[in-house]
């Protein structure tokens, strides 16, 4: 019975960068890399991809994983959640196979640039902590946010953190907790959080530290991707060069 499973989110439809999921990097489409490092991966078990698209459907397959089903319209639109995907995943599983796996692992496209074994990691630390209801992966801010201001109707700062009178802003960063940026790097949730609950994620949100990571939301991020490649290189872009003939030719 599997226990763990990636499941990889790629709607079509996006309007950042066209056909972003299937975007050139390195002679590879975004998703490619999403999917090696599942299949890379020493406790994913399965790797589906949810998808509302035919093509990606077909691309997703070339790369070695699953595409059961395709997604429905109602949980593809800009401001679908990530909560309506992974439940209609969880009840088709249910309804067609009798099994739903507790731990869903979450790989963004736009987040492609992993290393494996930090997958294995995070399943091993939430399998650990029983108490979790699920992880999020993050790493640190390079600045604070409780420093930030927003702008009121008349065009004056406000302090986000509300200000007692001390200028508290103005205080050195060491003055704040340290702040994490969520990254979509890997995030792991729970079939039984989900289908008996209203949330996503829960009150007992596991943290999961990571390297400082891109994530794919214009060209100029895609451009730094590939500079990224070309400089550090990936286990990943190795994975698909030793098992794939380049699939475009040239960059887009």
């Amino acid at each position: 019975m599997t226990e763990t499973i990636a499941i990889i989110p790629a709607r079509s439809g996006s309007k950042s960068v066209k056909d972003k999921n299937l975007a050139n990097l390195c002679g590879y489409p975004l998703i490619a890399y999403s999917i090696v490092a599942a299949k890379l991966s020493t406790v994913v078990e399965r790797v589906v991809v949810s998808t509302d698209s035919d093509d990606y459907k077909q691309v997703s397959e070339y790369f070695g994983a699953e595409v059961p089903f395709l997604r429905p319209q109602k949980f593809a639109q800009d401001n679908s959640t990530d909560r309506g995907f992974l439940l209609h995943a969880m009840e088709w599983m249910k309804e067609m196979e009798g099994n739903v796996p507790e731990y869903w692992v979450h790989l963004r496209p736009t987040t492609p640039l992993r290393e494996p074994v930090l997958i294995d990691n995070a399943v091993e630390k939430i399998r650990a902590e029983r108490r979790a209801t699920s992880l999020r992966s993050g790493h640190k801010s390079p600045e604070n946010p409780l420093k930030w201001f927003t702008k009121d109707t008349h065009s004056f700062y406000q302090p986000i953190l509300k200000d007692d009178g001390s200028e508290r802003y103005n205080q050195p960063k060491e003055a704040f907790p340290q702040v994490y940026v969520p990254n979509g790097y890997v995030d792991v949730v729970l079939a039984s959080q989900i289908m008996r609950s209203e949330t996503t994620h829960g009150n007992q949100i596991l943290s999961f530290d990571t390297p400082v990571s891109c994530e794919v939301d214009s060209p100029d991020e895609l451009d730094y991707l590939r500079y990224q490649l070309q400089k550090d290189g990936s286990v990943l872009l190795t994975y698909l060069k030793e098992n794939f003939p380049i699939y475009y030719k040239e960059q887009n």
